[in-house]
């Protein structure tokens, strides 16, 4: 394989890793101190677009549907489907027990020493105020998803890139056998 599907792969695994231990952090006691400050966002959102982006265009290049990419992602050393594995897996149940968690509230907002956040119920959706300790719950939930969708993703890319990656290398050596 090439050592820039090897390197896209990396990065993408690798800000996947940090992403999700993050939203695992979450569940700590406290709020992580990313929260009060949006450049965190804003670098995630910067850095997800370019490397999501250019893996899709690198499986579109390859020209393999989903049976090829799962074979090529067979083809791959063990220790590297297991990580892959490991972190689309921690990042589904990370979501899945944030949304679970959660409940029908989210968007929290302090303002003037109260708490808000947005009821979502149905019938009874709506902004409503709420104690700090509640508040501080929604808060984390929202952080904890906010983190693990672009881990995801970057997960995703990761995977997408690095069979792309195995689909050339067994394409090349093909032709020049």
């Amino acid at each position: 394989m090439e050592r820039s599907f090897k390197l896209h792969g990396g990065i993408a695994a690798g800000l996947s890793t940090v992403l999700l231990l993050l939203a695992a952090l979450t569940w700590l006691p406290g709020t992580l101190p990313l929260a009060a400050s949006k450049w965190p966002m804003v670098a995630i959102v910067v850095l997800l677009f370019p490397i999501f982006i250019a893996a899709l265009v690198r499986v579109f290049l390859s020209g393999a549907d989903r049976y090829s990419m799962w074979l090529a992602f067979r083809c791959l050393p063990g220790r590297v489907q297991a990580a892959l594995g490991a972190l689309a897996v921690s990042g589904v149940l990370l979501m899945l027990l944030s949304e679970a968690g959660a409940g029908n509230w989210q968007a929290p907002e302090a303002k003037d020493g109260r708490y808000f956040v947005l009821d979502t119920t149905p019938h009874a959706r709506g902004t409503i105020e709420v104690s700090h300790s509640q508040y501080e719950a929604v808060l984390e939930s929202d952080q904890r998803s906010m983190l693990a969708i672009p881990g995801i993703l970057f997960a995703g890319a990761a995977y997408v890139v690095l069979a792309a990656g195995e689909l050339r290398r067994a394409d090349v050596g093909f032709r020049s056998s």
